[in-house]
């Protein structure tokens, strides 16, 4: 038997990234770090553990976690120093404790993802340290991908597809939209993602007017036609996709309804290109959906920023005056929705190259390609 290998996995230069944090941290006068979010932890580090955080100075580098992670920490992040917590201490004096002894002036911390009772008891233990709210420093650096990035990207976006193709090949009419997603997760990890980047949607016939349906016990094959939004985990990042499918012929309204929509992707990946702004591309779709006499059924914001987390920066929506830049990677994913009958959402993973972008996702999509037969 010829099996297909799983694609490679991607290696990344975590100091280099660390390095970049260190750049901002001067340019804003801070002495360091603290990251409390853990895929802003992994970004920077390579360490996918939970209860921990992240200390990175001007000239340091420290994890401060527990027990139960000191190997793990020498697997994936072993070029850091580690603080790992007594069993006499809790993990709160632990932290300040650390930080203290590293004698910095002024810390930035994410203040939006730290508590308030978090915030709260850094100020009263940290007196000889100033907490700078840092905001979504981090977030800021992970909009542009680097060539390892965009390929993990790529990786994720293959194993999906491949998935994909697989649950639809082997589908049978009597399946359950439940049964459909599970298939999807089961195919993810056996092409060697991690799992999937979002619990699967799998809407069948009205269900599909829903944007975030959750998958049930609807079969399938009672439906004219199937939405499915997806996505992949591998080495830590992720791809977002979405098809339809119609059950052995294209009703006259899905087609007219679909075509629609393709159109307006179509538009909108075509305005993708450096300093091109968000909601210029936001807007080439919906002219597109409002001319049909759609507009007020496209209630959304035509898509988002991928990359270590499925929703993250940017925004592409009609409010979104910032400009796109090489290295970003955006979800195009404009759609329809009439209550009663259905809804249709086309959705690929774009690259913002030097030159103008480049599709990561290579599933057809034109109105004969969403045909699947009963057998």
């Amino acid at each position: 038997m010829n099996r297909r290998r799983p694609p490679a996995e991607v290696t990344f230069d975590f100091a280099r990234r660390r390095d970049k944090l260190r750049r901002l941290l001067r340019r804003n006068d801070v002495d360091g770090m603290l990251v409390a979010h853990p895929p802003n932890i992994y970004y920077l580090s390579g360490f996918r553990g939970e209860d921990s955080w992240l200390l990175v100075s001007l000239d340091a580098s420290i994890l401060i976690s527990d027990s139960r992670f000191t190997e793990q920490i020498a697997e994936e992040a072993p070029e850091l120093d580690a603080a790992i917590a007594p069993l006499r201490m809790t993990r709160s004096e632990w932290r300040w404790r650390t930080i203290e002894r590293c004698r910095l002036g002024r810390l930035a911390v994410e203040s939006h993802i730290l508590s308030h009772a978090q915030f709260a008891s850094l100020e009263d233990h940290l007196a000889r340290t100033e907490l700078v709210p840092a905001g979504q420093w981090i977030e800021s650096l992970r909009q542009i991908k680097d060539r390892e990035e965009v390929e993990a990207i790529g990786r994720a976006v293959r194993i999906a597809e491949r998935a994909y193709e697989a649950a639809r090949a082997g589908w049978t009419p009597s399946m359950t939209e439940r049964a459909v997603a599970t298939e999807l997760e089961y195919r993810i990890r056996l092409l060697g993602g991690t799992g999937c980047s979002f619990p699967p949607i799998v809407a069948a016939g009205p269900r599909a007017a829903l944007p975030h349906a959750r998958p049930g016990e609807r079969i399938v094959g009672d439906a004219p036609f199937v939405l499915v939004d997806w996505g992949a985990v591998a080495g830590g990042y992720v791809s977002d996709l979405t098809r339809v499918w119609a059950v052995d012929r294209i009703p006259p309204k899905l087609e007219r309804v679909y075509e629609v929509v393709l159109q307006a992707q179509r538009a909108a990946i075509a305005k993708i290109a450096p300093g091109v702004s968000l909601r210029q591309v936001d807007a080439a779709a919906r002219r597109v959906i409002e001319r049909a006499g759609f507009g007020k059924r496209f209630g959304h914001a035509l898509g988002h920023g991928v990359g270590l987390e499925v929703h993250e920066a940017p925004r592409v929506g009609p409010n979104e005056s910032r400009r796109l830049q090489p290295g970003m990677v955006v979800t195009v994913e404009p759609g329809i929705y009439l209550p009663r009958w259905g809804g249709v959402r086309i959705e690929d993973d774009v690259l913002v190259t030097r030159t103008g972008h480049q599709l990561l996702s290579t599933l057809p999509n034109d109105a004969p390609d969403v045909v699947v037969r009963t057998v």
